[in-house]
């Protein structure tokens, strides 16, 4: 069975390591972390694999997972260029949505396949990931062998794999961000206009539950654009321009972001799109 190591002892690589481990998909060689009780405890989480806290003592793998915070990819892949180098290529892979396959540019010139493959699941809790991972969607992207190896891996223990274009990867990790983390903000600034307009705070609360899951439910069900409602997809302009100052008077920022997002909601009931151009 095909050997993998682990650079990088946290939620993601121990979730993917168990996960791998679990269904017998490959063989866990060695965990490296800098701290070395994180290791230990990455070890004890998969069940497989040796501890190790210095990169030098790493020894040869057939898949190399690089699990590590995005702005260690580049060092990581650097330093185990340097320290490959005279061994057989390998498969190195890692995690980020942000970044694409080109971070992994030293190992690549050392005739290792890369590839990067970003699991859209919230790893907060890995003894919960596992069970949650079924079904995962996880974009992959860079060269052939990495995609399909590390296609293959994901597959058995449950994913779902995509291919992702090249040089597209920035506007697909920013789609998820839009989509994640956006609505906690739009939430936010919905109770805040509420409770400055004298709202109690139980009332907020009924007020936001309600309408985010009908809106929610409405996308799932209609598609977003059937689904929009409001002044802007109406075109009442005026009613747009004096809510945006309004706003502006509470706060500058957050009537910027209105009147943004009032534009792209016009687009929308009109072309069918966001964007002006399709």
């Amino acid at each position: 069975m095909p050997t993998l190591n682990i650079i990088g002892a946290g939620r993601v690589g121990k979730t993917l390591g168990n996960l791998i481990v679990a269904n017998r998909v490959l063989d866990i060689g060695q965990v490296y972390d800098r701290d070395a009780s994180s290791a230990i405890a990455a070890v004890e989480f998969i069940g497989a694999g040796q501890p190790v806290d210095d990169l030098s003592l790493t020894e040869p793998a057939d898949i190399w997972l690089l699990s590590v915070p995005d702005m260690q990819i580049s060092e990581v892949a650097r330093a185990l260029a340097c320290r490959c180098k005279n061994d057989d290529s390998s498969i190195a892979v890692h995690c980020s949505g942000a970044l694409e396959s080109e971070t992994l540019a030293p190992l690549r010139a050392v005739n290792w396949s890369v590839a990067s493959a970003h699991p859209v699941l919230s790893f907060a809790d890995p003894g919960t990931a596992v069970f949650q991972f079924e079904g995962t969607p996880v974009g992959i992207e860079g060269d052939q062998e990495a995609r399909d190896t590390w296609r293959d891996t994901l597959s058995a223990v449950g994913a779902r794999c995509f291919e992702i274009h090249p040089g597209s990867k920035t506007l697909y990790h920013s789609a998820a961000v839009v989509a994640s983390n956006f609505l906690p903000v739009l939430a936010a600034l919905s109770s805040e206009l509420w409770r400055n307009s004298g709202l109690p705070e139980a009332l907020t609360l009924d007020m936001l539950r309600a309408l985010i899951r009908n809106s929610v439910d409405n996308v799932l069900t209609l598609g977003p654009r059937e689904a929009l409602t409001g002044p802007a997809s109406r075109g009442d302009n005026a009613v747009v321009e004096s809510q945006a100052r309004a706003i502006g008077a509470w706060d500058p920022a957050c009537s910027e972001a209105y009147e943004a997002l009032s534009i792209l909601a016009g687009r929308l009931s009109r072309l069918g799109t966001v964007r002006a151009h399709p």
